[in-house]
């Protein structure tokens, strides 16, 4: 953590003394069951994975650190998080904010509701809910609002409750692209402030489930997951060649294949046989596929950046 930490300085991003202390207290490992070890080369950490195959992450380092940055943090404030993120960022939140701060965490899914209270239980000040479609609950004077999905616009209840001087944080835009918005009530007038482009997912995990990739589309993430793993030394040799021979095999496949959305029965699709044919070593990989086959995403703190001195890049 502290050698992620100086490659962010290095980039050219703010991180004070209290948010360092936090990053340095709070283990990410106490958040997720995935592989994390990527986190230190500045990558999201899948820390949730549903049936349907929806996927949920922690962000990037370099993204956590931008939105605590802009955040403004102090003590004794109520901090509201929209979309847990596994639980880190209220985490890290609550040990800067100090004991007489508060944190609510809310999310759309019961099951990373349950997943976060769980994770979450040695933080008495930080308090999980879950956030539905017909939520009006109201949370008056919040000092800050971070929304960690994307969003077409600020929910009203948000505006509502927002203490004077506070504001909003949130990723607002279409799927595709959003600006990283700023917007704070001063004496009831909501003012905006852009902040960059960014590319976050949705807040809903059943929003999350991504397009199958073609075999050959497949093959390409594979071998590209083999080549970061590798730099990374975080895969063993035998299974290099086995995902190598992975490769070769699917790129045997017609590259005419219905997707596997269009069988009767998609486990009984020729890709997807291949690849549960690999058995449970294959498996703990997929969900570092899935993630590869969304936004190439930015790492200004990766080990490949130790000497960079710029960034501008605030993809998550």
């Amino acid at each position: 953590m502290r050698g992620l930490i100086r490659r962010l300085k290095n980039a050219g991003l703010s991180i004070s003394k209290s948010v360092e202390k936090a990053l340095l207290t709070v283990c990410i490992s106490d958040f997720t069951d995935y592989e994390y070890n990527i986190f230190y080369n500045d990558r999201p950490v899948v820390f949730l994975e549903t049936s349907f195959g929806g996927v949920k992450t922690i962000s990037a380092p370099h993204m956590v650190v931008t939105l605590l940055h802009h955040l403004e943090l102090d003590s004794k404030q109520q901090i509201v998080v929209v979309g847990a993120k596994g639980g880190y960022i209220a985490a890290l939140i609550a040990h800067i904010i100090g004991g007489e701060g508060r944190v609510i965490l809310l999310d759309p899914s019961i099951e990373i509701v349950n997943h976060v209270s769980n994770r979450l239980r040695g933080y008495p000040t930080i308090e999980c809910r879950l956030l539905s479609e017909e939520f009006s609950e109201d949370i008056s004077e919040m000092n800050r609002v971070l929304i960690t999905g994307q969003i077409e616009e600020l929910p009203k209840w948000i505006e509502r409750g927002l203490a004077d001087s506070g504001f909003a944080i949130a990723p607002i835009g279409n799927k595709e692209n959003q600006i990283l918005m700023k917007i704070e009530n001063q004496a009831g007038e909501m003012l905006c402030t852009e902040m960059g482009n960014v590319v976050f997912g949705p807040l809903d995990i059943k929003d999350s489930v991504i397009q199958t990739p073609s075999p050959e589309e497949m093959a390409e993430l594979v071998e590209q997951l083999v080549e970061m793993m590798s730099d990374m030394s975080l895969i063993e040799k035998n299974e290099r060649l086995k995902l190598y021979d992975l490769v070769a095999e699917l790129r045997q496949l017609p590259d005419s294949l219905p997707p596997p959305e269009e069988f009767e029965d998609p486990s009984q699709h020729p890709m997807y046989r291949l690849m549960i044919n690999e058995g449970e070593w294959f498996m703990r990989f997929w969900p570092v596929v899935q993630l590869m086959s969304e936004s190439r995403l930015a790492n200004p703190g990766g080990f490949d950046n130790e000497f960079s001195t710029s960034h501008d890049d605030f993809v998550p």
